[in-house]
């Protein structure tokens, strides 16, 4: 809630507040917005990737909440709760008992009847409308919910960033077709734009992958961050952004090969790397136009896909050898499925699989080794490659797709550089940035309405299947969002609109006639509706600390009520974030702030 449509406000003081202000970094903190708001006194650590929040916290996070939840009432839709600990059933039918595999909080009660902890809730939210709603004329519905989520991260890193347990605002529009759908996705989308605006911090709204919420269309707000998880790319001359793993890469035309040389094995010894040999091919076989360089060779990359039945499976890459596989890349293309590197183990359980020598002629599905080979779109129909001829020390040149071999597919999965052509425009290219996953939307289509069966009667008495969408908003994430893109080197500087409060009032200072000031001026703040945070602290808390604290905790005005006052009759008001400093009479300070608050 704003501090203009406050009718009341409360006095916070620091002399009863349950915080504790903390001078060293916590040692499991990696960013800065983890470290300052535990050191702040916002949250604490109750076990790894789950946060107690702290009174100074849980108003921020209402605030953020407040925010989404005016701008989702704005589009009509309607809040509801579901429970958190959920049965088996309905994900079982969907499938995402198995597909979220080891993220799922699993268990069973006395009776030894399955439940989860739920991940999110598309299941519920299907089945709450079928059980309710029968015909055309009940849609378009939107309904929504904020609630706690559990997912069993393997890596909860980053404080609020990346955790287990967590707020996230879900919503669900349900709609009679397609159009119906574009036009919900379209209201959500707009939603979020003012959400994001409103929250204060940069973001970009960029193209993504469905993964294993299914559906169509999908597009996610990153907030702009270095220490995001997030990379995405965007154009420097068109609007295309889109998240790493979605980028799809212009393929280049086949190429015709009736006039290429035939292929022919080397002798490429000690050649293992890509940077080898090309070293071995410029000294032995040089080209007569140009250098080799390592674009020219295919490399073929083995990893280990791990299902989520627990079922593994080996899998052929084959990028461009001046490329590396992305494996977070991979694994968004396959999600749910989860990727790691294939081991020496694993690789000698393929005695056809030659390390550092692997070529196309001993993998695919009808070959020997019977490991699905998925290529680059880069590796088209047509184009030349030097690469593994399946012998130790020996390579194959003007080894043709097409002629030569076939791959059993291809897959985005080579990593995206600076200076990558747009998939989109001729002109631009991309650059890549780090970006905190804040928001992401959905057109889920009919996948969780199939599923579990949720039909109404269109206007010819017919039944139809529903078509979903599904929009999802990190709140406790957006508080370490914000504070990652307004801190500063001396602590947190939060939006006013975002703040635990209005103004931080600090009595610095033993005398009277101080304390008695600043108890004044914080009434009268209070009575016009606005949250102060005041200093009262007497004792051993020195004025040089409260500074500091006030510099820490980040309200975004501090007031300091102090030796001005005796010499000057002047209180000093300070800007948090611009650090600009202004003395006002003290008579006038109240109506002073409240135009300011106000403003």
């Amino acid at each position: 809630m704003t501090a203009s449509t406050r009718s009341s406000a409360r006095i916070l003081r620091m002399s009863q507040l349950f915080v504790r202000t903390l001078r060293e970094d916590p040692v499991d903190a990696e960013v800065p917005s983890h470290r300052l708001l535990v050191r702040a006194g916002y949250i604490r650590r109750a076990a790894p990737g789950i946060y107690t929040w702290l009174p100074l916290g849980l108003r921020v996070l209402r605030n953020i909440e407040a925010i989404v939840r005016e701008e989702m009432d704005g589009i009509g839709a309607q809040e509801l709760s579901f429970p958190a600990l959920l049965p088996r059933e309905p994900y079982e039918a969907t499938g995402r008992w198995t597909e979220y595999g080891a993220n799922l909080f699993r268990l069973q009660d006395r009776k030894g009847n399955d439940y989860l902890l739920g991940p999110t809730h598309e299941e519920m939210f299907t089945l709450v409308v079928k059980d309710l709603y029968s015909s055309y004329k009940d849609l378009p519905l939107s309904i929504y919910q904020i609630q706690t989520k559990y997912r069993d991260e393997a890596r909860p890193r980053a404080g609020l960033l990346r955790g287990r347990e967590f707020v996230m605002k879900d919503s669900y529009s349900f709609d009679i077709d397609d159009a119906g759908l574009e036009q919900s996705y379209q209201q959500h989308r707009d939603a979020y734009v003012r959400i994001f605006d409103r929250l204060g911090f940069e973001y970009v709204v960029v193209k993504a992958t469905s993964g294993a919420m299914g559906g169509s269309r999908s597009e996610e707000f990153l907030a702009k961050a270095a220490v995001g998880e997030d990379t995405y790319v965007s154009c420097t001359t068109c609007d295309y952004a889109a998240n790493v793993e979605a980028v799809e890469v212009r393929a280049p035309a086949p190429v015709p090969y009736d006039d290429a040389p035939a292929a022919h094995a080397e002798q490429t010894p000690a050649t293992p790397t890509i940077e080898t040999l090309v070293d071995h091919l410029n000294a032995e076989h040089p080209r007569g136009d140009r250098s080799w360089t390592a674009g020219d060779t295919l490399k073929n990359v083995l990893v280990q896909l791990r299902h989520p039945s627990g079922e593994r499976e080996a899998l052929a890459i084959g990028v461009p050898g001046d490329r590396e596989v992305d494996l977070k890349r991979l694994e968004g293309q396959l999600e749910p499925i989860e990727v790691e590197p294939m081991d020496e183990a694993t690789l000698r359980e393929h005695p056809a699989l030659v390390k550092g020598y692997i070529g196309p002629g001993v993998l695919g599905e009808e070959s020997a080794s019977g490991i699905r080979y998925l290529v680059d779109p880069r590796v088209a129909e047509g184009t030349r490659w030097v690469t593994g001829a399946d012998v130790d020390g020996s390579h194959v040149l003007d080894l043709v797709v097409g002629r030569d071999f076939a791959p059993d597919g291809t897959i985005e999965a080579a990593d995206v550089r600076s200076g990558d052509s747009c998939p989109r425009c001729d002109d631009g290219v991309l650059e890549p940035a780090r970006g905190i996953e804040m928001g992401h939307i959905f057109q889920l289509g009919r996948k969780y309405a199939e599923a579990l069966d949720l039909q109404v009667l269109d206007e010819n008495g017919k039944l139809v299947t529903v078509t979903m969408g599904s929009y999802g908003i990190g709140c406790s994430r957006a508080v370490a969002a914000v504070a990652e893109g307004t801190l500063d080197d001396i602590g947190l500087c939060w939006p006013r609109h975002i703040a635990p409060a209005d103004v931080h009032l600090v009595a610095a200072g033993k005398d009277e006639s101080i304390l008695a000031a600043a108890e004044r001026i914080a009434h009268e703040l209070a009575g016009a509706g606005i949250e102060v945070l005041y200093d009262d602290r007497v004792g051993k808390v020195s004025p040089g600390v409260k500074f500091k604290d006030a510099e820490l905790i980040g309200v975004p005005t501090i007031v300091v009520v102090g030796r001005g006052l005796a010499e000057s009759g002047e209180v000093e008001v300070k800007d948090r974030a611009s650090g600009e400093k202004t003395a006002v009479a003290a008579d006038h300070v109240v109506s002073h702030l409240v135009d300011l608050v106000r403003r």
